[in-house]
């Protein structure tokens, strides 16, 4: 373009086709590190991720939330939340904080992956680098910790997501109500296309998207429990 203006970010044009690259690729990476880290209780590569989720986080809301607007600036989106969560899972590696990270950047982040609801322009754009910056590192977390490290949930980290994701959901909910916004697409769906779109009208998408997810939840914890308790008889006998 003549006058140096940047093209608006397209869903499956080359640049989200390179941004799926560089995630397939970064994928990899965060297993082959985490299975030279297991056994361990932290390392330093953990911490350093962990603060360089913290240190990426701290500029998307830099890039994106200012100059403060009440419908962008207020961190209710549940990408801030699994930032910040995945930022400490991979530091401190506590249980609670890993099974938040698993749930949601595996399934509610990767859904951005997928479907994007990017209104910006296309690279390099500062807000197109936050939005990716961000999504990405956050499920390179669930599988570096999962796939890499060895950790895994189980029927108690099942119930924390659910009733963490409950709690938030009522929160920004009445937040929204009040303030007229749309944190988390809890009141309105998103003006791109999205899942959310074969789910019917409001508020009737929100009750299927969250039953097929709680759904799917269970399903990402079955078989790693299943496992472990085929692992404890094998042991026992």
């Amino acid at each position: 373009m003549g006058d140096g203006a940047t093209d608006d970010f397209t869903a499956y044009g080359p640049s989200h086709w390179i941004v799926l690259g560089i995630f397939a690729l970064g994928a990899v990476l965060s297993v082959w590190i985490g299975r030279r880290e297991r056994g361990e209780k932290s390392s330093l590569f953990s911490r350093g991720f962990g603060l360089t989720v913290f240190i990426l986080y701290l500029g998307m809301m830099t890039v994106l939330f200012l100059p403060p607007a009440i419908d962008q600036s207020v961190p209710l989106r549940l990408t801030d939340l699994a930032t910040l969560v995945a930022a400490y899972a991979l530091w401190s590696r506590r249980q609670w904080a890993y099974a938040l990270t698993y749930y949601w950047c595996l399934v509610l982040s990767t859904q951005a992956l997928v479907t994007p609801a990017l209104e910006s322009p296309d690279f390099p754009h500062p807000h197109f680098l936050a939005f990716w910056a961000i999504h990405l590192v956050v499920v390179w977390a669930a599988i570096y910790l999962t796939w890499g490290v060895g950790m895994r949930p189980d029927w108690g980290s099942f119930r924390t997501v659910v009733v963490v994701t409950l709690t938030w959901a009522a929160v920004t909910m009445t937040f929204n109500s009040l303030a007229g916004t749309n944190y988390g697409f809890l009141n309105a769906k998103p003006s791109t296309p999205s899942l959310l779109d074969a789910f019917g009208p409001w508020p009737w998408y929100i009750v299927v998207a969250g039953a097929l997810i709680v759904a799917i939840w269970a399903l990402m914890t079955w078989p790693w429990v299943r496992g472990a308790s085929r692992l404890e008889r094998r042991r026992n006998r």
